[in-house]
């Protein structure tokens, strides 16, 4: 789908998930046509019960509801979950189940995630449908309103249309939702899109996340929950740290559901502290989420903007380029630089022998897999 900058929209920040869970059942409550959802993990759980329970109460007040979940992501939801959505009348479909083929279609996982509700209003960010969630993971998401929702449910439709393997009839059921209509917000509007990937195939995100660090006049801050980026990313950001940028990373502190991602990552700092990139390392929580502040635009939704989900993984991001919206964004990132502690680049120069040797095994294994077509 073309990416497509669209004026008139709403876009509001919802920082964790006592913000964006009760903005999301609320959505959902009030649906009165459909409910598009697509998630990379949904496990069987407190939160999936909320979710579950949600769905079926609006399909049974004949609200259109399609749940779209990776083949993957979504293993650990139970059976009986499954069959309560099924014979709730809920159109469940599984992107790419793992299965005997190839490595490389196996790796290839549906990482989005978007709910959209009656084409009036849409949520991106970096949630899933897992207890984790609730209480252990730092999030973010997005509310979307205006005419850029439409693009939302384009590019749902477009990937729920392509795996239907039964019910021709349904198969068009994106299609003949009504479309929503906003009224005009002049001046007061905000520029958006949505951009997506899928993988190797189509790289939207990353050629959009080069050009605009590249082009980066003021500031640059990136949060990531796996700092694991491709060596053109790592080449921008030293080169505008160099040039004056104010460069900034928001990564995971001690607290990380993968820390041997976190400590093949560790690998580049040195580097880019000595370009003059700052390094900040989260510390209430795992952080989660994925967003990118360059000067006014904002890029924010499922991607990691690592090497990995740039290459297999289908993915989708909101961009903005309004200085409101960047303001709130640059006052999210502010408060939390200052509950994170800043790697200090003589000490980490000094850094001892163990930490050496995990950055080297677990960077060494990294570059292995990344090779991997």
């Amino acid at each position: 789908m073309r990416a497509t900058w669209r004026d008139d929209n709403t876009f509001t920040m919802l920082p964790q998930a006592s913000r964006f869970l009760p903005a999301i059942f609320k959505a959902v409550d009030e649906a009165q046509t459909y409910v598009l959802v697509e998630l990379y993990l949904m496990e069987s759980g407190v939160l999936a019960t909320q979710l579950c329970d949600a769905l079926i109460a609006a399909a049974q007040r004949d609200v259109t509801v399609l749940l779209l979940l990776d083949g993957y992501g979504a293993m650990g939801l139970s059976s009986a979950d499954r069959q309560r959505l099924e014979q709730s009348r809920v159109a469940v479909r599984f992107f790419n189940p793992i299965g005997f083929h190839s490595l490389a279609r196996n790796l290839s996982r549906d990482h989005r995630k978007i709910v959209v509700v009656d084409g009036k209003v849409a949520f991106t960010g970096g949630f899933g449908a897992v207890d984790e969630f609730l209480n252990d993971w730092y999030e973010i998401a997005v509310r979307i309103e205006g005419p850029v929702v439409q693009d939302w449910i384009r590019l749902f439709s477009e990937l729920w249309d392509s795996r239907m393997t039964r019910g021709q009839a349904a198969a068009q059921l994106v299609h003949s939702l009504p479309a929503a209509v906003w009224p005009e917000h002049g001046e007061s509007g905000m520029r958006g899109r949505v951009i997506s990937g899928q993988g190797y195939r189509y790289q939207a995100i990353r050629h959009s996340l080069y050009q605009r660090v590249g082009a980066a006049r003021e500031r640059l801050w990136l949060c990531t929950p796996y700092f694991v980026p491709t060596f053109q990313l790592r080449r921008r950001l030293v080169k505008a740290a160099r040039r004056g940028v104010d460069v900034r990373l928001l990564l995971p502190g001690d607290k990380s559901d993968h820390p041997s991602v976190r400590h093949a990552g560790q690998r580049y700092y040195q580097r880019m502290l000595k370009a003059g990139v700052r390094i900040f390392e989260f510390q209430p929580s795992f952080i989660h989420a994925k967003f990118v502040l360059v000067d006014d635009w904002v890029s924010l939704g499922s991607c990691n903007f690592d090497h990995w989900n740039l290459h297999w993984n289908l993915e989708a991001n909101q961009e903005v380029d309004d200085p409101r919206f960047a303001r709130e964004v640059s006052e999210l990132f502010e408060a939390n630089f200052a509950t994170s502690r800043e790697v200090d680049a003589a000490v980490w120069a000094r850094r001892p022998l163990w930490q050496r040797a995990k950055e080297w095994v677990f960077g060494t294994l990294d570059s292995a897999l990344s090779r991997l077509r």
